[in-house]
């Protein structure tokens, strides 16, 4: 079964994907949404408070007028690199982009896993895929109604 890799500078092309990739991209897309929002929110993998920063690095942060909570957000860059990647029917893969925040990124996983799926992110992805299928449910049934392909 082949996936679609996900390219985009400033636009996303989804016009080459299949009905089924296009539907995963939207599940997915949503997903990567809720995991940036919960990072945001400076919440850790189980929806509670993320773990505390280190002293120093809170001092640096707060001079800087960051705030002194673990939301990712320094510069930005590690919350402006997480995107979908790969698509395919069955599998949506979100990941960094540029190499740097690849290793940034593992560096906090070893503090405090943060790429992952709280509680709340897999209901919101679950309520996503449930729209997603009731969107298809509709067009398949009218499909078959005005005899298109049957298998």
């Amino acid at each position: 079964m082949p996936s679609v890799r996900v390219f985009h500078k400033k636009q996303v092309r989804i016009d080459r994907m299949n009905f089924r990739q296009h539907q995963m991209f939207k599940v997915g897309t949503v997903g990567v949404a809720a995991v940036k929002n919960r990072l945001q929110a400076a919440l850790g993998p189980e929806d509670q408070p993320a773990k505390p920063l280190t002293k120093r690095y809170a001092i640096q942060k707060t001079k800087l007028g960051k705030g002194n909570r673990r939301n990712l957000s320094f510069t930005g860059d590690m919350l402006r690199n997480l995107s979908l990647r790969t698509v395919s029917e069955k599998t949506a893969k979100a990941g960094l982009t540029s190499r740097k925040d690849r290793i940034k990124g593992w560096a906090n996983r070893k503090i405090q896993e943060w790429l992952v799926f709280s509680p709340k992110n897999k209901a919101a992805v679950v309520e996503a895929a449930r729209r997603v299928m009731t969107e298809a449910a509709k067009r398949l049934v009218l499909e078959r109604n005005l005899g298109g392909k049957q298998q």
